[in-house]
């Protein structure tokens, strides 16, 4: 496995947001609940930017639709790099579980901004190995992060698909005979398991689209025993 290359980058505290201007600094004895009810707000948002599109945003046109997408996780991006410039990376002892979850969720959308994505995954590093963040959080960021900077994936969280037999398929993927390997090492099931479920999920999100071309279930791996 390799190690991952950081970039550091000082980038000054986002100023003038009045999310940022409203939270305090790290209270040290007990959890941030000011950032970690602003993050899962954020993160309500964020699911219906990330997601398909339901209720009233199917009525939208792709244009539209693009540009709230846009919209949403670029002023989120500002916004978590202010915290981040504030806080660290928020572990548990700082914005509880589920904060540190929404955080680290909605950096996983800040493709566009994969030196920011860098910035995140340096500083979860010590998190995770003290127990303060989650490692399978951190790997599916370390495979973001390489496929943004062009480089291979770890783990092969990041998927693509046989449109000819909904098959689900791993992206660039850095020495794929011991991949199961560092997977367990993060907390993971086998890959294999994974694709199957990825490619089954997929399968009925477009369910009229397979159906159309003959293909009535997801093609699937072998589970080694």
């Amino acid at each position: 496995m390799k190690y991952i290359s950081i970039i550091v980058a000082l980038l000054s505290l986002l100023r003038g947001n009045p999310i940022l201007a409203q939270l305090p600094q790290h209270i040290s004895s007990g959890i941030n609940k000011p950032l970690a009810d602003s993050l899962h707000t954020m993160k309500l948002t964020d699911q219906i930017a990330a997601n398909i599109r339901t209720g009233k945003y199917q009525d939208w046109s792709p244009e539209a639709w693009q540009a709230f997408k846009d919209s949403v996780f670029g002023s989120h991006q500002k916004i978590l790099e202010g915290m981040f410039n504030r806080y660290g990376f928020p572990g548990y002892d700082l914005v509880g579980k589920d904060g540190s979850q929404d955080f680290w969720l909605m950096v996983q959308h800040c493709d566009k901004w994969p030196a920011f994505q860098e910035r995140v995954l340096t500083a979860m590093k010590p998190q995770v190995l003290k127990g303060n963040a989650n490692p399978s959080n951190y790997a599916y960021l370390v495979d973001r992060v390489m496929l943004n900077t062009h480089r291979k994936q770890v783990y092969g969280s990041q998927v693509t698909y046989n449109l000819d037999s909904c098959q689900a398929l791993p992206k660039p993927l850095d020495d794929s005979s011991t991949v199961n390997v560092r997977r367990k090492e993060m907390g993971l099931e086998p890959i294999e398991a994974y694709l199957n479920s990825m490619g089954s999920m997929h399968f009925q999100m477009n369910k009229d689209f397979y159906e159309k071309k003959g293909i009535t279930r997801p093609k699937l791996y072998a589970i080694k025993p």
